[in-house]
């Protein structure tokens, strides 16, 4: 196994990878960024993006694309396709092993990122970035004047069918009770929407379509009853997951599992640092993950220098 030294290390080769990895390298601090995948993270799989600044509408892999080219102009190493075998953030050096290469590091940020927690139904995978959206914010201008579903029954899918009224005719919440689980304010501003139609006591069974999203499949869950509704477009919202499997035990996290940081987004190890969707923050936005990457890119030069005085 070949062994390979760098100041910091950053896991995860998204927009909150690529920015840390940005002002590490401007830094003058040798950066290394590693991912199980393809680099670019999600925004990689957006059709398009509308709120990202200066770019009035862009591609998600072309916006990606300038991530990547800006991160190659300061020299930083990429390590795309690698299967982490284990983290070991406690040590010194910390060292992060895969299957190819044992990354030994002074410092490390964690940008792995979150997933959304899917239906697993058929057409569901078929159709993202075609009519199936993890989010609303990203992708509500998409569908103005047209039909749309949210499935959830908490805070988020309630306050993102809200949100969708912006732009859609009509926006069915589907939820396989009769209740709602978001507070009681929340709950009372959708009930008073005009543009929200409940549908209770119901699960999307299949997702259908042509080149688009066009159908879904429910299944009452009292009487097993089938139906079918057409939509233009279903954004499910049951939860989302921080990706840690190789970090958690290590490391302060919520009951969720997302990484507890402070405002520099130093994590509860020193040298150890968490930014974008992986950490406890109120806003899951390329820009948001791109502002956290620039600040611990910082404070992880600034540890850098700190440990260069102590050795000295």
């Amino acid at each position: 196994m070949q062994v390979k030294e760098f100041d910091t290390v950053i896991l995860g080769g998204g927009p909150a990878g690529f920015s840390a990895g940005i002002y590490t390298a401007r830094g003058n601090v040798s950066t290394a960024i590693i991912d199980i995948s393809m680099l670019g993270g999600q925004p990689s799989n957006y059709l398009e993006l509308e709120n990202y600044p200066a770019f009035m509408k862009i591609g998600g892999y072309d916006l990606m694309e300038k991530f990547e080219e800006h991160a190659d102009m300061f020299g930083v190493q990429k390590f795309p396709m690698q299967e982490i075998e284990s983290v070991d953030l406690v040590s010194s050096p910390k060292v992060i092993k895969t299957k190819e290469y044992e990354f030994l590091a002074k410092t490390v940020i964690i940008a792995t990122g979150a997933k959304p927690m899917k239906l697993g139904i058929k057409g569901e995978n078929e159709f993202i970035g075609r009519g199936v959206s993890y989010c609303a914010v990203c992708d509500g201008a998409f569908y103005k004047d047209k039909i749309v579903a949210v499935v959830g029954g908490g805070n988020s899918a309630v306050e993102e069918a809200i949100y969708l009224t912006k732009f859609a005719s009509r926006v069915y919440l589907i939820h396989r009770r009769d209740e709602l689980r978001a507070d009681k304010i929340i709950q009372e501003r959708a009930m008073k929407n005009e543009k929200i139609e409940f549908i209770w006591n119901s699960v999307v069974l299949e997702i259908q379509g042509a080149e688009l999203v066009n159908n879904l499949v429910l299944k009452d869950t009292n009487t097993n009853e089938q139906s079918n509704l057409a939509v233009d477009g279903i954004f499910p919202y049951i939860g989302i997951t921080p990706n840690v499997e190789n970090i958690s035990g290590q490391i302060a996290q919520d009951k969720s599992g997302f990484i507890l940081t402070d405002e520099t987004m130093k994590t509860s190890i020193d040298g150890v640092y968490a930014v974008g969707d992986v950490r406890k923050t109120p806003l899951r936005q390329v820009i948001t993950a791109a502002s956290d990457g620039a600040v611990a890119g910082v404070y992880a030069v600034k540890y850098i220098e700190a440990l260069k005085e102590i050795t000295v």
